[in-house]
């Protein structure tokens, strides 16, 4: 198949019609509904968005905001779309909190409508009085069971409604102007601190962020298959794995399950992924223990060597040496994207040294969330890239290099918080700059290093100040850590000391006893301590039996570890 170069777009309504246009009957998405597979063509998505907005106008919803709720799935993003091309405003909500934390969203959002997946037919519109707002219950699947509200609407009839009107010459959704500079989108975020605020972003936004991921993942092209495994309420899945993807012409496999990443990537064979650290980590601690469990450790460790030194003389092998590994993710990966959090270097090594290149990034929500992103042809070990186009990003130091706060000004920068001008305030300096809350450098290429969390920070009793993501990728290179988190914690004498929160990998523990592991992982943080300056080094450790709570992103919730 022909490789088209990425196309810029102007608005969702020029990426939804210039997809179709050039890409036709070609697979968009390729989903599961109740075991039978569904190939969804970029044809049927310029259908499904008009009609799905022409219906939304019949019923008064243009411009209004609609709350999103539930698992990846084509009509999901048709009507993210729809709504924002209508100038409404989506809010997609994420559908791991609880109950009440989505009536309060809906509530405090002014959703007139909500649409949701079947996960949600038996929450949402049988609790219709908590969401006294909401004129319109539309579930993508089914007809809303145990309900009989006349407010329930199916998707099916919302597609027929739409349908109907266009055949008879409503043009009310397609003659709408957009408005890219009004609020689009409220992405209430969930995030590791504890506090969750509504990012306001506007279509000017996606459509920067959009643009500037299309331009810069060069490797991903028609010819490109996704396996889409993150939470589609997150921002970096909706601009990565959806918004540019599709400019590229993309096929995305929907992954129905994270218990079926394994099963799924045999089926998708993907060649390539969107993922957060924690992610790639699992992935890659997986590897190394069914590498070690087969005793094959020495023998991988000489091929990577020797694949390395064949590369050098310009012969790449790595393919046929690592083949077992490269079966594992269905034959075809050669792309990972990792954003979200700082990725140990370690990592991006090993992947590549086995045939598989690793392109660190670096986003956050209100940034729509691409800042920055290492590519083929301009990548740095160690940072998370250049600032993508359309963006500038410098220190808080007076030479706007050296480190400090990052700083971000661009066409992806947020409006602001919702209903919250005091916090909007707090994160903007006077002269516009968005202040991020990380903490890095930037070096005279332009590259951009992850020091740490401005938030995150432990101050040690002698006044220094420790960065825990620093000390955390040293941890995570323990194969009987499965997670963990750095703290400073006050010991008996009021002294704030360096400790570890550790859930150990219980595989490899099977039958010890809690004192036993502690004992043993003491011994190896002790080997760490050694690669550390003393003020950096964990002093204690603190053992749980379950996992740490996360984000749907799968980032730890700091703020919940004591």
């Amino acid at each position: 198949m022909a490789k088209l170069t990425h196309k810029q777009f102007t608005s969702i309504r020029n990426l939804i019609e210039g997809n179709a246009q050039a890409y036709g009957d070609k697979a968009q998405y390729v989903y599961k509904n109740k075991k039978t597979e569904i190939s969804f063509s970029y044809n049927d998505s310029l259908d499904a968005f008009n009609a799905i907005g022409t219906a939304f106008a019949g019923l008064g919803l243009s411009g209004k905001t609609i709350a999103v709720i539930g698992e990846t799935h084509p009509l999901y993003v048709m009507t993210y779309y729809a709504t924002v091309a209508g100038n409404g405003v989506i809010v997609p909500l994420d559908k791991e909190i609880t109950e009440e934390e989505i009536f309060n969203f809906i509530n405090l959002s002014g959703a007139e409508a909500v649409v949701y997946t079947s996960q949600f037919n038996n929450v949402l519109a049988p609790e219709a009085e908590k969401i006294p707002g909401v004129k319109y219950f539309i579930p993508i699947d089914g007809e809303g069971e145990n309900c009989e509200s006349k407010k329930v609407l199916s998707m099916q009839s919302v597609l027929d409604f739409g349908h109907a009107a266009l055949s008879a010459g409503n043009t009310a959704f397609l003659d709408i102007e957009p408005d890219l500079e009004k609020v689009c989108a409220i992405i209430f975020t969930s995030g590791t601190t504890g506090t969750s605020k509504g990012v306001m972003l506007c279509e000017r936004n996606l459509v920067a962020a959009g643009n500037s991921a299309s331009q810069l993942i060069t490797m991903v092209n028609m010819d490109t298959s996704l396996l889409s495994v993150l939470p589609i309420n997150h921002t970096y899945e909706m601009t990565c794995s959806h918004i540019a993807s599709g400019n590229k012409g993309t096929t995305t496999y929907i992954n129905d399950s994270l218990k079926y990443v394994a099963r799924n990537m045999q089926k998708a064979q993907p060649s390539a992924l969107v993922l957060v650290p924690l992610f790639v980590e699992t992935l890659a601690k997986r590897i190394w223990s069914n590498i070690e469990s087969k005793g094959m450790t020495d023998k991988v460790r000489k091929g990577m060597k020797l694949t390395g030194a064949l590369r050098k003389l310009g012969i790449d092998v790595r393919k046929k040496v690592f083949a077992e590994i490269h079966s594992a993710f269905g034959g075809n990966l050669s792309t990972i994207i990792s954003g979200g959090a700082k990725l140990d270097p370690d990592y991006i090594r090993d992947f590549d040294a086995f045939g598989i290149e690793i392109l660190e990034g670096y986003g956050i929500t209100e940034c729509s969330p691409l800042v920055a992103v290492n590519t083929p042809k301009a990548k740095r070990l160690g940072t998370v890239g250049k600032s993508v186009p359309g963006c500038t990003v410098k220190t808080d130091a007076p030479d706007g290099h050296s480190e400090g706060e990052l700083l971000v000004k661009g066409d992806n920068v947020m409006l602001g918080y919702f209903n919250n001008p005091e916090a909007t305030a707090e994160v903007f300096t006077e002269d516009g700059w968005f202040k991020t809350g990380d903490i890095g450098t930037i070096d005279k290429d332009g590259f951009i290093a992850i020091t740490g969390r401005k938030k995150n920070i432990i101050i040690l009793s002698n006044g220094k100040n420790i960065y825990p993501e620093e000390i955390e990728q040293y941890l995570a290179k323990i194969e009987d850590i499965a997670e963990c988190v750095v703290i400073g914690k006050e010991n008996e004498s009021g002294d704030v000391v360096i400790t570890a929160v550790i859930y150990p990998n219980m595989d490899r523990y099977k039958d010890a006893q809690m004192q036993e592991i502690h004992d043993d992982l003491k011994a190896k943080i002790n080997e760490v301590n050694k690669q550390l300056p003393i003020f950096k080094q964990i002093r204690e450790i603190q053992l749980r039996d379950t996992e740490f709570e996360k984000t749907p992103s799968r980032k730890i919730k700091r703020y919940k570890v004591k």
